[in-house]
């Protein structure tokens, strides 16, 4: 596949306030691997390769295991993940399925409430609009993955 379109380079003033808001939670008290493995799990909930090969190398990168890598699409019967962790890729999955189910049940928030901060949990759905943002601009224009 071709990559379509080019977004920074058509609309770089938008592609730069998305950076901003990205530099501002990589330094906001989330975990970063917390951060990092559910921008992975959207990816993939959402189909985006560019952006799921370009998470795990940086997860990777930063130290991650492979089997916490590989693990992250089955997280649910993995043992690898802290229960803070698993919070945060459950409300990943109700916030990026939201036309497939109840939008984030209760529950789900609840949990998630247990763990974290209500400015982290601010700042876990922040995270969690801007990946499925770039999902969508990835999927779209055809970003290749490795680029």
């Amino acid at each position: 596949m071709t990559q379509r379109i080019n977004i920074a380079q058509h609309v770089p003033e938008v592609y730069h306030h998305f950076l901003a808001v990205e530099k501002l939670l990589r330094g906001s008290e989330l975990p970063t691997s917390t951060l990092e493995l559910v921008k992975l799990r959207a990816s993939q909930i959402n189909g985006c390769g560019y952006c799921v090969d370009m998470h795990s190398r940086d997860m990777k990168e930063s130290g991650e295991s492979d089997e916490r890598l590989w693990s992250v699409v089955t997280w649910r019967e993995a043992t690898v993940f802290t229960p803070a962790e698993r919070a945060a890729l459950a409300l990943t999955e109700e916030a990026t399925r939201l036309a497939d189910r109840e939008a984030v049940p209760d529950a789900v928030w609840e949990q998630a409430a247990e763990h974290y901060s209500e400015r982290q949990l601010s700042l876990l759905l922040v995270a969690l609009a801007m990946i499925n943002a770039w999902n969508r601009i990835g999927v779209a224009a055809r970003l290749t993955p490795g680029t």
